[in-house]
């Protein structure tokens, strides 16, 4: 089937019920045109035009006149008969009540009242209270004429009652005359001129009809009040229009019944499918919307879209149509408002308060949040790809693991909003001289969306989890040497120990990117922190490997437990996994502690209890043994062999490993990633991110030997092979 409609003139066709998913109307002519209950994911209505055709227009022109001519009528006449007392002037005089004053000023006050009521609460109320009290004065009047009145005062209440219910007319001819304009206004522009003229057409033949009719004869005094209250009544009238196109709540009956009958036929959109449709920069005046489904439908730029009826969709809210129609939202307001499947891609949400809304399935693709609270925000099934997020505050927010937030632009990002009480409204990265590096943003969320998973299928309270401390985020970019990160991190908790500094995950993306998370004291200042381990962590890195490990020996003496955070900062780093959960407590005392160990796809490895020195997660011996031998047999082997090449020594290496009796059996796991990682990079040796690899593999294969006696093979062997290999790899 043909779905390229673009350009055409698609005017009076139906495609009711038809699967019309992608197809192109742009620019098309759809006046008239129904889409009833049509299936229009994805289509593209960008510059399309909706209506009502010609022939229609006509029809609808000449009923909204005849309606007007109608209202005016009753108008003027109702004016009349309030404003003329006629007839009625003798019999009336000589009345203690004072017939006249009775007879012409109740009514007139009763109608002014029912006015003050229409403008303050709008016309609904006061049609109501109107036909309430229309009502009951019939049922009186019908009571009193029982027993015959003869009486002159009994005369004169029937009387006022009857005056009194034809006022209230009046509020019929204003309703008439409102309906007549506001549609006039919607079908053209020239329109409410012509009904204009019509309204008082029929104000001036209601006027004559009403004050000769009953007398044959009038004053020019007699016409001064009768031409008073219809210019009250038509300015009435006009305020109830402008206020109804505007779309006024306390005028929505007369915009809903006014928009009926101009999208009556219009282009029709009930009950359709637009998810993901585009109607960018299109004219949808008298097109009908109700019942569809608007899931992310862009309506950037859209024209007169206010005058379709969209009654019962989330375009009837102002605030929120004028949000997706400009797509600017900046310093607004949208605290605890329903924002669910809008379509705000390169929104303008700069500074935008969305404190508690529901954002979910909305797409924010490329939007500018810069500065936005997202303060308990909804974020289920929302799309923030390559959103900016710099200077967020997201205290609460409710993201999920089918959030998407991939290339996210984010240069800090606030986990709190500042109180009196907290004026720090934890910034990350902590360390407030520094910012995310490309991408690194996405690295520190995705872990907290994988372990919110985790936590909703544990039953755990992430309130309580947030209540208990805040966090101290170390980013690593460009390797890591994790003996130094280990002994960083022990010595800042002993340079603060107010901080009560607990790592509680470690994240890998391969040798690239490590993070680092701690938890700290809800008082401690994280930015000094983030300083100063970083500049522990420099002026270890920079020391020779034998130092380091000396210097690691001398705090095992104290605290065995540094050897136990070194291996767990290599898993991390090697297999590109994390741990949640305090893994390792830096403080003086030592309790068992919980690790949850995820891997980068997302599945749980394992949830045990972890002690210092048990090492959860890491592969057995036989398992990394037979790979190591796989990767190394992927090396091409040596041209000449007088001399051995980097797939012998490698070979030699794994043997010397795995045969070496003094090493235990975490740290021969650990020996041979590291042998694995070597035998890689040989594969492609010049990569620099490979390069950077092999650096580090043999740093933490120097510092492996280290800890042995000098006399044991291992060692000696090594002293042999590494530079060997080191100078094959081009790693010297």
């Amino acid at each position: 089937m043909d779905t390229d409609f673009s350009h055409k003139n698609l005017r009076g066709r139906t495609f009711r019920n038809q699967d019309l998913t992608e197809a192109d109307f742009s620019h098309a002519d759809l006046r008239g045109t129904n889409f009833t209950h049509a299936i229009l994911r994805g289509a593209n209505f960008s510059r399309a035009k909706a209506g009502i055709q010609r022939r229609w227009v006509v029809t609808l022109v000449l009923f909204t006149v005849l309606l007007a001519v109608m209202a005016g009528s009753i108008v003027g006449y109702v004016s009349a008969f309030l404003g003329f007392a006629g007839s009625y002037k003798a019999e009336l005089a000589g009345n203690i009540l004072g017939g006249t004053v009775l007879a012409t000023g109740v009514p007139i006050l009763t109608l002014t009242i029912f006015c003050i009521i229409m403008v303050r609460h709008g016309m609904g109320k006061a049609m109501g209270i109107g036909s309430l009290a229309a009502a009951m004065g019939i049922v009186l009047v019908a009571m009193i004429s029982q027993f015959e009145p003869e009486s002159s005062t009994e005369i004169i209440v029937i009387f006022v009652i009857l005056r009194l219910i034809m006022g209230l007319g009046g509020i019929g001819g204003v309703f008439l005359g409102a309906i007549g304009l506001t549609t006039a206004v919607m079908i053209a522009r020239q329109v409410p001129f012509i009904v204009g003229l019509g309204v008082l057409t029929g104000g001036v033949v209601g006027l004559w009809e009403g004050v000769l009719g009953s007398q044959g004869e009038a004053t020019a005094w007699d016409w001064v009040l009768p031409i008073f209250i219809t210019l009250v009544l038509m300015g009435l009238v006009a305020h109830i229009t402008r206020q109804g196109v505007k779309g006024a709540k306390k005028f929505s009956l007369i915009k809903a019944l006014s928009t009926s009958l101009a999208t009556a036929r219009g282009t029709s959109f009930y009950g359709a499918n637009l998810t993901d449709a585009n109607f960018h920069q299109a004219t949808l005046k008298s097109a009908n919307f109700r019942q569809g489904l608007l899931t992310r439908t862009n309506w950037h730029q859209v024209h007169k879209l206010d005058q379709a009826r969209i009654n019962g969709t989330y375009l009837a809210d102002d605030s929120i149509r004028d949000l997706v129609v400009t797509k600017n939202a900046y310093e607004q307001s949208f605290d605890r408002q329903d924002l669910r499947h809008l379509n705000l891609q390169n929104a303008n949400l700069t500074d935008a308060s969305l404190i508690g809304a529901d954002l979910s399935g909305a797409n924010l693709q490329q939007a500018n949040l810069t500065r936005a609270k997202l303060v308990q925000a909804q974020l289920y099934h929302t799309n923030l790809n390559q959103a900016t997020l710099t200077g967020a505050y997201i205290q609460d927010w409710a993201i999920s693991v089918d959030t998407q937030l991939a290339e996210v632009a984010c240069d800090y990002i606030y986990m709190h909003l500042p109180t009196k009480d907290d004026p720090d409204p934890v910034r990350k990265p902590d360390n407030r001289q520094k910012t995310f590096a490309a991408g690194e943003f996405t690295d520190f969320i995705s872990p907290i969306i994988k372990t919110l998973d985790l936590y909703q299928k544990q039953g755990v309270d992430m309130r309580d989890v947030a209540m208990a401390s805040k966090s101290l985020d170390l980013f690593h970019q460009g390797g890591l040497d994790p003996s130094a990160a280990a002994i960083a991190l022990k010595q800042i908790a002993e340079k603060f120990p107010e901080a009560g500094l607990e790592v509680v995950a470690l994240e890998g993306r391969g040798n690239e990117r490590v993070r680092v998370q701690a938890r700290v004291a809800g008082d401690a200042d994280r930015s000094q922190l983030s300083e100063a381990y970083f500049d522990q962590y420099q002026q270890v890195e920079s020391m020779p490997q034998g130092d380091i490990q000396a210097l690691l020996r001398g705090i095992e003496e104290k605290d065995e437990r540094i050897r136990s955070l070194e291996s767990m900062v290599m898993s991390a780093l090697k297999e590109d996994k994390y741990y949640v959960e305090s893994v390792y407590n830096l403080g003086d005392n030592v309790a068992e502690q919980r690790s949850i160990n995820i891997n980068a796809g997302g599945d749980i490895g394992n949830i045990s209890g972890v002690v210092a020195g048990d090492q959860s997660g890491v592969l057995n011996l036989g398992t990394i043994s037979g790979d190591v031998t796989n990767t190394i047999n992927q090396l091409p082997d040596t041209p000449d062999s007088r001399e051995p090449g980097l797939k012998e020594l490698l070979t030699e290496l794994q043997a010397a490993i795995e045969g070496e009796p003094e090493l235990e059996k975490e740290d021969k796991v650990e020996a041979l990633e590291q042998v694995k990682v070597l035998a890689e990079v040989g594969q492609d040796p010049q990569a620099g991110p490979m390069q950077k690899a092999g650096k580090t593999a043999m740093k933490i294969l120097k510092g492996t030997t280290a800890i042995l006696p000098p006399t044991t093979q291992l060692v000696k062997e090594c002293t042999k092979l590494l530079p060997a290999i080191g100078g094959l790899l081009l790693l010297l």
